[in-house]
């Protein structure tokens, strides 16, 4: 009857064991990224033999001695998919692990909020030394410093291009505002006027002026019935400004430019225009093939690293830490790649995983183990009470 007794103690430590597991799931309801937990029990049989007795005990042993908590296995599930406003918000719709640098260790998550730090990493805003990691030329995993590309450097402007159309009929075009920077990212904004060559039907004087008025450069532009005549197609406009390296800008008109008869009216307009001004780091974001995009206030981008997604042959061998971390203790190799490549899900930005735990699972899984519980003090205290009368008997009679 003592081997009841300790039958039922199985119960009573395998439920408990069971209640905290579940405790655990439903308290991390509201936990981003967090995975659920299995609860799961198996019958124990054990048999020794005879051992130096006359008679065997399989018998007795085939009645079993109890039950145990089987090893938790954690439900990868994929969880809802949340929307945010920040740009470093990520979660992976489908499989694989965001990697983490911390200190020389490497964590695994599935979702985090992330921000650049005071050193210029990549971080978890809960944990500044989990460090996000992005693949380098190598392909390995190594955390991403954005100190040095906090500045975008200026660009020479060296073509403007034109598009539509200069009047035939007219006599007279200007097009004014047109933002043109030196080596040093100064602005200069220019006017680049056009005036009807006095007894020519197709040619046209173009005088460049900035905004003081000062004539920076002039040349003449030809056409050819409704078309740019190709010897006048690219004009080069020569300028030194103060402080910076000599300025050669194309005026190209080799695109979309025509010369048809509408009256006064052209529409003669300048298509494209490069170079850029000294600009400041704004946002860091995450394209949709997961890299890491610098946005600057000149308008420029950078885009640097994709950000690194592991995927493991058996992500049941992970261990889970605190905080929505995985480590993994060499159990497998770990294959690191960039995001939607074969085996992983794709990386997103502005948004979070939420918890995968089934509530209404939980609490069905709950009261199972409630009644569990009680089934199993019910056979320790019958068993007392048979122990008891045992000992009554002494006595009697």
């Amino acid at each position: 009857m003592l081997g009841a007794i300790f039958t039922g103690l199985s119960g009573l430590n395998a439920f408990s064991a069971g209640l905290q597991t579940i405790s655990n799931n439903v308290t991390n309801l509201n936990t981003l990224g967090y995975k659920a937990t299995s609860t799961t029990f198996s019958d124990v049989f054990t048999y020794g033999g005879g051992g130096l007795t006359f008679y065997d005990n399989k018998g007795s042993a085939s009645l079993g001695n109890g039950v145990r908590f089987d090893a938790t296995r954690v439900d990868f599930a994929q969880g809802d998919l949340r929307q945010t406003s920040g740009n470093l918000d990520l979660a992976i719709q489908g499989s694989g692990f965001l990697v983490l640098n911390n200190n020389g260790k490497t964590y695994y998550t599935r979702t985090g909020q992330f921000a650049v730090d005071k050193d210029g990493y990549i971080s978890l805003q809960s944990d500044t030394q989990s460090r996000l990691a992005v693949l380098d030329g190598s392909g390995k995993a190594v955390a991403l410093n954005i100190d040095a590309q906090r500045t975008s450097k200026p660009t020479p402007t060296t073509t403007i291009k034109f598009a539509d159309n200069l009047s035939s009929t007219a006599t007279t075009d200007s097009i004014a505002d047109v933002a043109v920077y030196d080596s040093m990212g100064g602005k200069h904004t220019w006017t680049i006027k056009f005036d009807k060559v006095s007894g020519s039907a197709s040619d046209w004087g173009v005088t460049v002026t900035d905004d003081t008025g000062a004539t920076v450069g002039t040349s003449t532009l030809k056409f050819s019935g409704s078309t740019v005549d190709p010897t006048t197609q690219t004009l080069t406009i020569n300028s030194s400004p103060s402080g910076a390296d000599p300025l050669s800008v194309v005026l190209d008109f080799s695109s979309g430019v025509t010369s048809f008869s509408a009256g006064t009216t052209s529409t003669l307009r300048t298509s494209s225009v490069d170079g850029n001004a000294v600009g400041a780091l704004t946002t860091v974001t995450i394209d949709a093939q997961g890299h890491v995009v610098l946005n600057y206030s000149n308008s420029q981008t950078q885009t640097l690293g994709a950000v690194a997604l592991a995927d493991f042959r058996d992500p049941q061998q992970l261990r889970r830490v605190s905080g929505g971390l995985f480590v993994n203790d060499g159990n497998g190799p770990t294959r690191v790649v960039a995001s939607q490549t074969e085996g992983v899900g794709q990386l997103l930005s502005k948004q979070l995983e939420a918890s995968n735990t089934n509530l209404s699972e939980q609490f069905g899984e709950l009261i199972l183990i409630q009644r569990g519980f009680q089934a199993s003090s019910q056979v320790v205290s019958a068993t007392n009470d048979m122990i008891q009368q045992l000992f009554g008997i002494r006595g009697q009679g």
